[in-house]
């Protein structure tokens, strides 16, 4: 029975990985070229920030070690998961350059071990990676034949940045790109180990597993995509509701709630990537790809949307706050944020933008060049706001409250797209509140109704008397 296991890559996902590992009884030794990285585990403190890292890692740290030498790794482990960076290159095809370097070196350890290893490669890679491009390297580093001597797997997770810990223990279901079964049924077996809630485990080839991880990515985009057009679309209804819309097409077991709630674009390190990889891979295979291609386009087009709609309702040189600086809650990452797009379009359109979120303020203020001011608190926010944009559903912004607002503007505009405050900001006086979703000009959206219907009915009925 496996029992010790390495990681290869001590970013986020791959330190995570180790501490859950170790937190269900497994010896792990974690393989990083920062050296740091390796000091911080060795001392039983987490290498990088994520959600409950450095607790896990604190309380499991007599299983886990790290070291710079793959060689150490593989020569002291039955099984290696390679979690290293696969960056988008000018394509939007996935980079292998550093999954190549990390399988040239495990290559390299298994020609000096006698006893069967299995390789997981868990980054993400396009179809067609993992067979024609990294397992060569193996072959042609350690003398040896993939299938026979060693085993190889794909195996990516399934997981959101701020929750990857209680993500990889919890999936819905663990993916299994199998070389050979000998190979898929032992990452099968660990995983039965691992996983808290017993989440099944679908086996398949290295490229059906390839292409259904960005499948799974590229379907959830669209969702989130599908629900931000009805949000706009019930802006412009009468009583429009997107909430109600969307909890009723939620109701439906072949579409289901999750994902489906109107609201900004996505962004993050996977999402927006996988569309387009997808996009690439269907192109290069011949294949139209214009679903994805739309998505795509339609979340990129958010900000600009959102900015011109928020033109008239701003004056020049208005200071405007954004509450949410990450591409979602519990996050300090802010690649891809909406929020960010947003602050930078208002920044140019003439704002003065200042912003805040509970872990991404210095991330952002890096990201950001100075284009915006990012404050300490949502105090020092709202104090000096004539407008405020909340971008995300953030526990810290859901317990604001009118009194929270108030400063000494004439009145400020509040401007909801998550909702979260509706029950207390709506019909406040001094308070402009628009909640991203909701028909909030009824008499005008009657109206543009009236006159795509109105003369309808009386001309079919003038029709039909003839």
């Amino acid at each position: 029975m496996t029992q010790k296991i390495s990681v290869i890559g001590l970013g986020k996902l791959g330190a995570s990985m180790a501490a859950a590992l170790a937190s269900r009884g497994f010896e792990v030794i974690g393989v990083d070229v920062n050296q740091r990285s390796i000091e911080l585990v060795n001392q039983g403190k987490a290498p990088v920030q994520e959600t409950n890292l450095d607790e896990t890692i604190s309380a499991n740290k007599e299983r886990i070690k790290a070291t710079t030498s793959h060689e150490e790794a593989v020569l002291n482990s039955d099984i290696s998961f390679v979690i290293v960076p696969t960056p988008s290159d000018e394509r939007g095809a996935f980079s292998l350059q550093y999954a190549a370097w990390a399988f040239k070196e495990i290559g390299r350890a298994l020609s000096k071990k006698n006893s069967y290893h299995n390789v997981v490669l868990t980054s993400t890679v396009l179809p067609g990676s993992t067979r024609e491009a990294l397992i060569p390297i193996l072959e042609k580093e350690s003398g040896k034949k993939a299938g026979r001597d060693f085993g190889v797997c794909y195996s990516p997770e399934f997981i959101a940045l701020g929750s990857i810990i209680q993500n990889f223990l919890n999936p819905d279901f663990t993916l299994i790109g199998e070389l050979d079964e000998r190979a898929g049924s032992q990452l099968e077996e660990i995983y039965s180990r691992v996983m808290v809630n017993g989440a099944p485990s679908a086996r398949m080839s290295l490229e059906n597993a390839e292409l259904t991880k960005i499948s799974v990515n590229t379907f959830v985009t669209t969702k989130i995509t599908f629900a931000n057009m009805l949000a706009e679309i019930c802006e412009k209804l009468p009583n429009g509701n997107v909430d109600v819309v969307t909890n009723a097409l939620g109701m439906d077991s072949r579409i289901g709630r999750k994902y489906l709630t109107g609201a900004l674009g996505y962004g993050g390190p996977c999402f927006p990537r996988d569309n387009v990889a997808l996009t690439f891979i269907a192109k290069e295979l011949g294949v139209d790809a214009k679903l994805a291609e739309t998505t795509d386009s339609m979340n990129r087009a958010v900000a600009a949307k959102v900015v011109e709609r928020l033109r008239p309702m701003i004056r020049e040189n208005a200071t405007v706050a954004v509450l949410g600086l990450s591409y979602k809650p519990f996050s300090h990452v802010t690649e891809e944020s909406q929020a960010l797009f947003i602050a930078q379009a208002l920044s140019r359109a003439g704002a003065r933008v200042v912003g805040f979120d509970p872990l991404a303020g210095e991330m952002a203020l890096n990201e950001l060049h100075g284009q915006i001011v990012v404050l300490d608190s949502i105090e020092e926010c709202l104090k000096q706001a004539e407008a405020v944009l909340i971008t995300t559903p953030d526990p810290a912004f859901k317990e604001l409250t009118v009194e929270s607002f108030k400063n000494e503007r004439s009145e400020i505009l509040v401007v909801d797209f998550w909702r979260i405050l509706q029950d207390k900001l709506d019909e406040q006086s001094k308070i402009k509140y628009i909640a991203f979703g909701y028909g909030d000009d009824d008499q005008e959206n009657t109206k543009r109704l009236k006159e795509l219907w109105g003369g309808t009915a009386k001309e079919t009925f003038q029709t039909s008397g003839k």
